[in-house]
């Protein structure tokens, strides 16, 4: 991930495949001319919040993030690149659980969405770090699942995403559906409808209905793969 997106900090952050919601996660940025890995908390602060939002900010639609308030100044100073090698999404079938799928590209390469940051600073002098995944309508892959999707931004594109004095209308251009055959969709297990379930098995493919009842829990387990944020 260093050598590919080019930063020069050495993160020990460890291999994830369930982050959700509020958790830690990486980000690529631009400081003095470089390119910096940054571990932000998903879900997105405005700098001008007086006190923590009530909904989580995880996704900012394309078609208005530079004009909504909570997203356009980010969307102006604050862009950033989010790497992974894959993402989740969730399609009702029929009466039973939703069917997860894994996304991912077909040739299994890691990839960079769209993302904007924000650094918040809370009454009492705390400081937070947090983001969010600018979103697109879905692509031919992706809509029998879901009508959205994460903009997905071509190694091409991440300089110009990343530049200050990029303009608007050069960053809007980038804020489209990927192209229908870069992407596959593995059905995988419910499992991961569960954020402690956090291992490489949860992206092997399973479908919902040969699926065996997970047992109850008897006592809560800490995850220690996961990292502090605060």
């Amino acid at each position: 991930m260093r050598e590919l997106f080019g930063y020069l900090d050495e993160p020990a952050f460890p291999p994830r495949y369930n982050i959700a919601p509020s958790q830690p996660v990486p980000v690529v940025i631009r400081e003095g001319g470089e390119r910096r890995f940054l571990l932000v908390r998903w879900g997105l602060v405005p700098s001008w919040a007086k006190e923590m939002p009530q909904s989580l900010l995880i996704n900012a639609r394309a078609e208005t993030v530079a004009e909504k308030p909570s997203f356009r100044g980010a969307f102006r100073h604050r862009r950033a690149l989010m790497p992974a090698d894959g993402f989740y999404e969730w399609k009702a079938e029929g009466r039973g659980p939703k069917q997860p799928y894994f996304i991912r590209r077909r040739d299994g390469a890691p990839f960079a969405m769209a993302a904007l940051w924000e650094h918040w600073m809370d009454p009492h002098g705390s400081e937070l770090d947090t983001c969010a995944v600018v979103t697109a309508e879905a692509n031919a892959t992706l809509m029998p699942i879901h009508h959205r999707m994460p903009v997905i931004l071509p190694e091409k594109d991440w300089g110009l995403w990343l530049d200050p004095a990029a303009t608007e209308k050069e960053l809007l251009a980038l804020l489209r559906p990927a192209p229908d055959d870069l992407l596959e969709a593995i059905p995988v297990s419910t499992r991961i409808n569960r954020a402690a379930n956090d291992d490489p098995s949860l992206i092997e493919r399973s479908e919902v209905a040969a699926e065996a009842p997970e047992k109850p829990r008897t006592r809560r387990t800490a995850d220690v793969r996961q990292m502090g944020l605060f």
